[in-house]
């Protein structure tokens, strides 16, 4: 059975507060959580996120910027890893790294699938070949036709 989710708190990159599953009541979520300084995450989870947002259009991709120490995000630092400048999916903070962890996340970057309803559906680590099947296959189960 899959775990129902009460709570993602995270901030938007001005500082406020935001309650994810409030904000994306009853839409697909898949989070990507990962950190700039994560080359994984940037070079090959962030261009796949924007990807995924394109195949599977009833689905809502966000980013979830995990800070660590000395690896904190900011509006700037975020918005420059992307070519254009400009952020393809929305983006949030999530400080202290409380959703990493409630998350149990492996490392970064950490996808977590979540379904309409806001239940945990799948969480899968990584941005390499066979982590990228699996959030295939997971998505194809969850969202169906709907591509």
């Amino acid at each position: 059975m899959n775990t129902l989710i009460q709570s993602i708190p995270v901030k938007d990159l001005d500082g406020v507060a935001v309650e994810l599953l409030e904000r994306y009541k009853n839409k697909i979520l898949l989070l990507i959580i990962y950190n700039n300084d994560c080359l994984g995450c940037t070079g090959r989870a962030l261009p796949l996120a924007y990807e995924l947002q394109q195949t599977y259009p009833t689905i809502q991709v966000v980013g979830i910027h995990a800070d660590f120490n000395n690896r904190v995000g900011t509006k700037e630092n975020i918005k420059g890893v992307f070519t254009s400048g400009e952020i393809p999916f929305p983006i949030y903070i999530d400080h202290d790294h409380k959703v990493y962890d409630q998350f149990k996340s492996e490392g970064t970057p950490q996808w977590i699938l979540i379904s309409e309803t806001g239940e945990l559906f799948r969480s899968i680590f990584g941005s390499q070949a066979n982590a990228k099947n699996r959030l295939f296959y997971a998505l194809e189960s969850l969202v169906g036709g709907d591509i």
